[in-house]
């Protein structure tokens, strides 16, 4: 083994090595906070980096939809709690939280140039796309079983993945 390969081998595991205890102290301080072993975390790695793909292939993410779902399903989880509040400024609140930035991200999906758009602009569109979706699964799949213990916490998280 030459100098070269031992310096790209160290490099590679360097890089592994830091990717490996940044998702531990992710999962850490996840687990510390919420009491939630979060295994679906490797799931937003890889939808960042489709999203990001498909951004540079000037084609609209899936991920978009995806999140559109999302926030259609806290809406209507949130709407009955709107409803019992009985004024229209209530309704009007949870409708503009839950659906009006993903509805906003989709038409911005339409209407630019996502091929044509700088690498750092793609980034940031791939994180306001990514970023949103992992307090809306903590509302659809967490928020019910707050009060339950850590191994259903952990079964519901294996169902997530």
């Amino acid at each position: 083994m030459d100098l070269q390969i031992a310096a790209l081998l160290a490099q590679d595991g360097i890089t592994s090595g830091a990717i490996y205890a940044l998702l531990g102290v992710a999962l850490v301080l996840v687990f510390a906070v919420t009491r939630i072993i979060f295994i679906p975390q490797g799931e937003f790695v890889a939808f960042g980096a489709l999203t990001l793909v498909t951004l540079q292939a000037g084609q609209i993410p899936g991920t978009v939809g995806l999140l559109c779902a999302l926030a259609l399903l806290v809406f209507l989880l949130d709407l009955p709690a709107a409803l019992r509040g009985g004024s229209a400024v209530s309704l009007r609140s949870s409708l503009l939280s839950n659906l009006a930035y993903p509805l906003l991200l989709l038409i911005a999906c339409y209407l630019l140039p996502l091929a044509q758009m700088p690498l750092l602009l793609q980034i940031l569109l791939t994180l306001a796309i990514l970023v949103p979706m992992g307090p809306q699964l903590y509302r659809i799949v967490y928020q019910p079983l707050a009060d339950t213990s850590v191994l259903v916490l952990l079964i519901a998280s294996i169902a997530l993945h």
